[in-house]
């Protein structure tokens, strides 16, 4: 997987991204990333991509020709490295579609993926009708800028990705993989401060503990989350309590 991010803040999208599991799959080439900084291609001695809005208001907005010539640069790399013609550019905003892990699934089968972060009041719409393909929010609140939201999407996506995971069945028992919230997990000591392993998980008995992280992701779910419930019970209909 190859991620291409287009910001004012590369910096602040390398540094996150070298840490933990995306930053050990980076080393190991299951994942590439690029932050390129907007201001390069900017056409002016002080790289300014910012102007005053037409039709007046507060705040300046980020100009479509730095925009469109960094990703004209990244498309040009693509290509000439076999990749898609077609890559997926993702516009983080809170007027996009709110991000879930059906997307991530979707998104992890790309070989590239480019990333757009706006600042400031947003982007002149010309360059964004020119050249995005998704519009991607991580939820209903405002931001200073996409580089938050285009790194939640990155780790996201990254965890689905073979090889980046030591124990791919991580993947696949997680919260929200088969619609549900995770089932609770414990470790050593088998007490602490009174409080005891429920005695199932340590019969070694594999079809008990299965069936009874389901029940608890069930009773889980319905008590945090009674949207994802209502939405798993619709397709599961014999599991409802």
């Amino acid at each position: 997987m190859n991620y291409h991010v287009m910001t004012l803040f590369p910096d602040m999208i390398t540094n996150a991204m070298s840490e933990s599991i995306t930053g050990r799959a980076l080393k190991a080439g299951y994942l590439a990333l690029e932050a390129v900084n907007i201001r390069d291609f900017a056409d002016n001695k002080h790289n300014r991509v910012d102007d005053y809005p037409y039709g007046g208001g507060a705040g300046m907005v980020m100009q479509a020709e730095p925009v469109y010539r960094c990703y004209e640069d990244i498309m040009t790399r693509i290509r000439e490295q076999g990749g898609s013609a077609a890559a997926k550019v993702i516009y983080l905003t809170p007027q996009g579609k709110v991000f879930d892990q059906q997307m991530a699934k979707e998104y992890a089968k790309e070989e590239d993926l480019i990333f757009l972060c706006g600042h400031y009041e947003g982007i002149d719409e010309r360059a964004l009708e020119n050249i995005v393909t998704d519009y991607v929010s991580i939820g209903d609140y405002v931001l200073t800028g996409g580089e938050l939201p285009a790194m939640v999407v990155i780790d996201t996506v990254s965890r689905l990705v073979p090889g980046v995971l030591n124990n791919e069945e991580s993947a696949e028992t997680e919260s929200f993989s088969d619609g549900l919230l995770e089932y609770p997990q414990y470790t050593r000591p088998a007490d602490y401060n009174g409080k005891a392993v429920p005695e199932v998980l340590l019969s070694g008995h594999h079809a008990n503990i299965e069936k009874w992280r389901h029940e608890k992701s069930l009773e889980r779910t319905r008590k945090f989350r009674p949207d994802l419930y209502e939405a798993y019970i619709k397709e599961h209909p014999e599991e409802s309590r």
